[in-house]
């Protein structure tokens, strides 16, 4: 009777000491049921936005690492081949100016939190997520600056003794979350639909030729009418 509860303090005491390393896999959507906004689009990573890792200390464990990846890049350019007519992944050293874009998007991850049930008092773990979307038309003028905030829950299992399945599956319900939100409401809020008329218009010269022509045409008019009326 002693000899297990001392086993069973001390296994406590180990798993309550060591840390957690949680790698996040790249989640899918189902195709959305929406019209494709006849734009073309750049999408701007940050080298931390795809490469995203979130160290932490917290309650009950030394230390949780989350590893988010690549999984962030992923679905972004997924959700975008979805949501847009053409899609160019901008590298850190590409000009954008230089490529014949409507709109350029730069996604940033502003934060990033997670409760484990010792927090929460409850059987689940939790997770936010805060994006940041910087829209900017062709011209590199930045005209809409959206965060947007998602959120994930998933309840532990008794097979997930550590919790890292669990709040895995957090994290994804969370990207998940950001990416419906993005689908409803993406247009509404950063009105990139209208760049492409405003990309047009830039690209497009005047001509200004048939009007100079239709006015040495009036002028060349006016003086012959004048010389017949001055000859008789």
């Amino acid at each position: 009777m002693i000899r297990t509860l001392v086993s069973g303090l001390l296994l406590a005491a180990l798993l309550a000491g060591c840390g957690s390393n949680v790698k996040v896999a790249a989640p899918t959507i189902p195709e959305p049921l929406l019209v494709q906004l006849p734009i073309s689009v750049g999408l701007r990573m940050t080298e931390d936005f795809e490469h995203f890792v979130h160290e932490e200390k917290v309650y009950g464990r030394e230390q949780w690492s989350i590893d988010l990846g690549r999984s962030n890049a992923a679905l972004f350019e997924q959700l975008f081949a979805h949501m847009f007519a053409d899609v160019t992944v901008v590298g850190p050293d590409d000009n954008p100016q230089s490529m014949p874009l409507d709109a350029l998007v730069e996604a940033s991850i502003d934060a990033f939190e997670f409760a484990t049930p010792e927090q929460s008092n409850s059987d689940a773990y939790a997770v936010w997520i805060r994006y940041r979307l910087r829209v900017y038309d062709s011209e590199g003028e930045l005209v809409s600056n959206w965060p947007v905030s998602a959120y994930g829950k998933s309840e532990a299992t008794t097979l997930d003794l550590g919790g890292d399945d669990a709040l895995r599956r957090a994290a994804v319900l969370a990207m998940r979350d950001a990416a419906a939100l993005m689908i409803m409401k993406f247009d509404n809020v950063t009105r990139i639909g209208s760049l492409r008329n405003k990309a047009k218009a830039a690209a497009t010269p005047v001509d200004t030729s048939a009007s100079e022509g239709d006015e040495d045409s009036g002028m060349q008019t006016t003086a012959l009418e004048a010389t017949q009326d001055e000859t008789g």
